[in-house]
């Protein structure tokens, strides 16, 4: 994992007023829970007393509360009470303060600091530039046993489409890989497919290509968009679970027509076309070997991978700026 990064952990909804959400990520075990106020608050998933999971307790005002022995623990990790002590102890309990984890919430996305609290930013990373309220969205969700670089390299991957998706997105037969021209621009990795059927020519170098109307885009540390066009963008979060388990939340925006029903439609049914194309890629990307990539590796790339050598470039440059 690439430390201080705000990492999108899951979608906004699935944390409910009153309830608490254990889950892994990034090989944390966590309970999420919200406050009277409605703040989303984030501790390890262990009480220091005996070592319950937290998750299994319950909400109590702005707390949450061991189902063991009810130490309570609010949203900064500090243990504010321990029934055994009765509510007249002085006692100094800190000891038993648990961790906790700076969330955010924007973008119907709950994002985790992973890395030094002094360091959290107020950025929190999405393409906001490019969808908005005024768009239709459906999500889906899948579980992949695959590590999270291993399935953002797919989606930046232009020379597998034509030989996956023969059937579906890369129709057309065009095998021959152009470039493909990349760009790594205010924190934005960009490419685009510029792929011809082969007629014995030779490919364009990637200076030769140009960016298209229709791009890839990714913003560190796991944040992915398609740009189908001005009214279509696919965006992925993919939430890292542990070094060999990713969950892809998919969502498909759309704003075709100007009546927001039909679009809401037409969205609805898109995120069952994303499943289709997803799934023909899970097939083949959790049999890939290591589990995650490296930038230093003994794979034999192409010059079709253009965009996967920048993305492990940055991400280990990223990943030793903090060691």
């Amino acid at each position: 994992m690439i430390l201080n990064q705000w990492y999108a952990i899951i979608p906004s909804k699935a944390v409910k007023k009153n309830k608490i959400m254990g889950i892994k990520r990034l090989n944390l075990e966590l309970a999420l829970f919200r406050n009277s106020n409605n703040e989303i608050c984030c501790v390890v998933d262990q009480c220091t007393h005996r070592g319950a999971e937290l998750s299994k307790g319950k909400i109590n005002g702005d707390c949450i509360q061991c189902p063991f022995h009810a130490l309570e623990f609010d949203k900064s990790g500090k243990c504010t009470f321990i029934p055994a002590n009765g509510k007249s102890s002085t006692e100094d309990i800190s000891r038993y303060n648990v961790k906790n984890y700076i969330v955010k919430e924007a973008n119907g996305i709950v994002y985790l600091w992973y890395g030094d609290n002094d360091k959290a930013t107020d950025k929190l990373p999405f393409f906001n530039d490019f969808v908005d309220e005024s768009y239709s969205c459906s999500e889906i969700e899948d579980h992949w046993n695959s590590h999270y670089s291993r399935c953002i390299e797919n989606q930046l991957d232009v020379v597998h489409v034509p030989i996956v998706h023969y059937n579906t997105i890369g129709r057309g037969n065009k095998t021959l890989i152009n470039g493909p021209k990349v760009e790594f621009k205010n924190g934005v990795l960009r490419t685009s497919a510029n792929n011809e059927v082969d007629m014995g020519q030779k490919p364009k170098k990637a200076a030769d290509c140009e960016i298209k109307n229709t791009n890839l885009n990714f913003i560190f540390p796991n944040i992915w968009m398609n740009h189908i066009s001005e009214k279509i963008k696919v965006i992925i979060y993919f939430a890292p679970v542990n070094d060999e388990n990713t969950i892809l939340y998919i969502r498909f925006y759309c704003k075709i027509s100007k009546f927001r029903p039909l679009n809401n439609f037409i969205a609805f049914t898109g995120k069952f076309a994303n499943k289709i194309i997803e799934r023909q890629d899970k097939r083949v990307v959790i049999t890939q070997k290591p589990k995650a990539s490296a930038y230093r590796s003994s794979e034999k790339l192409l010059m079709g991978d253009g965009p996967i050598v920048m993305y492990r470039k940055i991400r280990d440059d990223l990943k030793n700026t903090d060691i």
